[in-house]
């Protein structure tokens, strides 16, 4: 059914409309915006948009920071928004990925998790003949990846069995865990590491994750190259510090400081 631009008009949702403004309105620079901010910002009054504010609270897309103060929520990442909520994300570690591609002449990734999921944000590609290269937009089981385990070890053991517990994991290749007991171990020694190292299909990749201004893990880079170039230990070394300046340049840029 074609829709006219005055069709469009006469069958607008206003509160819908209103919902998602309030969305647009969080940035980067702006976290945290108090309910008379956003009644000032669509002209309306506190009770006009009070409703709206409460259902985004329950729902997920907001979190209640403080009386009528309120930050984005979990499920503006995790569920339905992971694409949008991401292009932030891109556009900040683009220029660094392709700087850290250039001096190893590794091709290196950006993803996030959705679920038990890892999805492949951003790619830059090294143009050599034994290139690793994963197209943007795929999916792969986070605890069969590096950048995956990076992810899931952000997750306290709680979650984790909680996220894990109608999951089946042995039917996967070595070295992804077995069980969940072991993927637990697993994500535990990865934290303690702060990066991880994977092998598979004559293919190596060293991850490490990227921290927002909350200190939480919200996405994870990676380098990755055939075992010929990756195979040894000094190699791994050098390539994990080039990894890992990275990876804290680009959470600066998101608002981290270590303690």
């Amino acid at each position: 059914m074609e829709l006219s631009e005055d069709r469009g008009v006469e069958y607008r949702v206003p509160a819908l409309q209103r919902g998602l403004q309030v969305l647009e309105m969080f940035t980067p620079q702006e976290r945290v915006l108090g309910m008379n901010d956003i009644a000032e910002r669509l002209e309306v009054s506190v009770s006009a948009i009070y409703r709206i504010v409460v259902t985004l609270t329950e729902m997920g897309y907001l979190k209640k920071v403080s009386k009528n103060t309120f930050e984005l929520g979990a499920k503006v990442i995790s569920q339905g928004f992971t694409y949008l909520a991401s292009r932030d994300l891109v556009d900040i570690a683009m220029p660094y990925l392709n700087q850290l591609r250039d001096r190893t002449s590794l091709s290196c990734h950006l993803g996030i998790r959705e679920q038990t999921d890892l999805i492949y944000i951003y790619r830059a590609f090294a143009a050599q003949r034994l290139s690793v290269n994963v197209p943007i937009g795929t999916r792969l089981p986070c605890h069969c990846t590096a950048m995956g385990r990076i992810l899931l070890s952000s997750l306290s053991e709680a979650e984790l069995a909680s996220l894990y517990q109608h999951v089946r994991l042995d039917g996967y290749a070595e070295p992804a865990p077995k069980t969940l007991p072991e993927l637990l171990r697993l994500a535990e020694e990865d934290l303690q590491r702060g990066r991880v190292l994977h092998r598979s299909d004559y293919s190596t990749a060293i991850a490490a994750g990227i921290r927002d201004y909350r200190g939480q893990i919200v996405a994870a880079i990676n380098l990755s190259g055939p075992d010929a170039v990756m195979n040894h230990a000094e190699a791994h070394e050098h390539l994990y510090h080039q990894l890992i300046d990275t990876a804290e340049l680009i959470s600066l840029e998101l608002g981290y400081h270590a303690a």
